[in-house]
């Protein structure tokens, strides 16, 4: 391009914003019919024609250049979008013209580029070999093989311990592993239930693999039992030291390794689904365990929960949707506190799927009921085991089309929007205006998926 066609293209960019700027609907619209690349051209500073018309207040220019798909989420050299700028000069018709369609909600939630987060309770770490859990003679022995690994738990609470530090502090939260010997007695127990976690992953070359009679290199196996013996005797059989079972699940839990948390949320989830689950709930009868812990069957041979596929015979899994909400300017959040948080602490808003409700709908559903918010689109995030007692939190961004909040006080007790700047020095610790979440939960790896997303929405 020459100088001089360069500076021909100059001039109609500048008499284009000026049409913009002075509200001259006329001469903008002669402009794009014979030059329609104009409609997303910047000045100086980067302010675009939409800018210029939402800070003079020119509504009729700014539904003329929303028509013709200009883009309203670019920024100017102060990052600030058409929408930013209208409502800094107090041109409310205009910052809610450009804050409340579709493609607006659409673009907030356009944020897929980052890599996914690995959520707390959800590392494989064992190969679960389901294919083998129907093999009896198989299982039974790898039951009593010297390199199998055994989880003790108590109440639904697995033995764990504290291991201690060169210094004498306490550290990290580890669980007390036991030989098929060590149990023995505790797995012949008519009221031990005993279920199969999987063969380890690790290298081959590992110490704890062995040798099969065909010459080949095993894994270990792993097995975890629940078992209602009395716990203080329980801890006497661990010779690890600081041994417990931790009275609060919901905290104590967290404290474990990414590795040694994702077998307690398979193994945890699964034991308590076999504590509610003795009798058949079709029939009343009793009911047995079968392959490997992973379905039970009535005794009854009469009754039709034989006959067919039964949710009632297979550990049961319950979807919540939890999301993060964005205001429908991408720059603020909505958080909700309940009253057993702890002081300051809020959260994502979240709520079980109902039957025969999609993820989507129930977002929507908790959202309206517990805020009053209104949601329009909804994008799944991520989603995490959370074994108090089997749930599957589904992790959500959503984009509310209201932002008037009414608590719904038998849900939470509060919900605000946090601007996002609060969200992030909240994070950071600096001047907080809440406490967030534990980095362990699915709600705090929202939050800061939101955080990276790019600021200029």
């Amino acid at each position: 391009m020459t100088s001089l066609q360069l500076s021909a293209k100059e001039e109609m960019v500048e008499k284009f914003l000026d049409a913009a700027a002075r509200g001259d609907l006329n001469q903008v619209s002669t402009l794009l019919i014979h030059i329609p690349s104009l409609i997303n051209q910047s000045g100086y500073s980067g302010w675009t024609a939409l800018m210029l018309a939402a800070r003079n207040g020119h509504h009729h220019v700014v539904e003329k250049l929303l028509s013709l798909g200009c883009d309203k989420f670019s920024v100017n050299n102060s990052s600030q979008t058409a929408y930013d700028i209208a409502r800094f000069w107090g041109h409310r018709h205009i910052s809610n013209r450009l804050s409340r369609t579709d493609d607006a909600c659409q673009r907030v939630l356009l944020s897929s580029d980052l890599s996914p987060t690995e959520n707390y309770f959800s590392r494989e770490t064992l190969d679960r070999l389901s294919r083998k859990r129907t093999d009896k003679v198989w299982l039974e022995a790898k039951q009593s093989h010297p390199d199998t690994v055994y989880l003790l738990f108590s109440n639904l609470s697995p033995m764990v311990t504290k291991c201690e530090e060169d210094d004498g502090e306490r550290g990290e939260t580890r669980l007390c592993r036991f030989t098929f010997d060590a149990v023995q007695d505790l797995l012949q127990k008519p009221a031990t239930v005993l279920i199969f976690l999987g063969v380890e992953r690790k290298n081959p070359s590992s110490s704890s693999w062995s040798r099969s009679d065909d010459g080949s290199l095993e894994p270990p196996a792993w097995f975890a039992f629940n078992t209602d013996a009395d716990a203080a005797e329980l801890l006497k059989r661990c010779r690890e030291k600081n041994c417990f079972f931790p009275k609060t699940p919901n905290r104590d839990l967290l404290q474990l390794s990414e590795d040694e948390a994702g077998v307690v949320a398979q193994a945890r989830s699964v034991l308590a689904w076999h504590s509610r689950y003795s009798f058949c709930p079709t029939c009343g009868s009793s009911t047995r365990l079968e392959e490997g812990g992973y379905k039970r069957s009535c005794l009854d041979s009469g009754c039709r929960s034989l006959q067919g596929v039964h949710n009632t015979c297979y550990p049961r899994v319950d979807p919540v949707v939890i999301m993060l909400v964005i205001h429908p300017d991408g720059n603020q959040c909505l958080l909700g506190r309940k009253k057993i948080f702890p002081a300051g602490m809020f959260s994502c808003l979240a709520g079980f799927v109902e039957p025969g409700e999609t993820m989507e709908e129930a977002v929507r559903r908790e959202v309206e009921e517990e805020s009053g918010v209104k949601v329009g689109p909804v994008q799944y995030v991520s989603s995490q085991p959370w074994p108090m007692p089997s749930n599957l939190m589904i992790g959500c961004l959503a984009v509310a089309v209201s932002t008037d909040i009414k608590v719904d006080e038998n849900e939470i007790e509060d919900a605000r929007w946090f601007p996002r700047q609060q969200v992030i020095d909240s994070f950071r610790g600096a001047y907080p205006a809440f406490v967030f979440p534990p980095r362990q939960t699915i709600s705090h790896q929202l939050i800061r998926h939101w955080i990276r997303m790019n600021s200029n929405l």
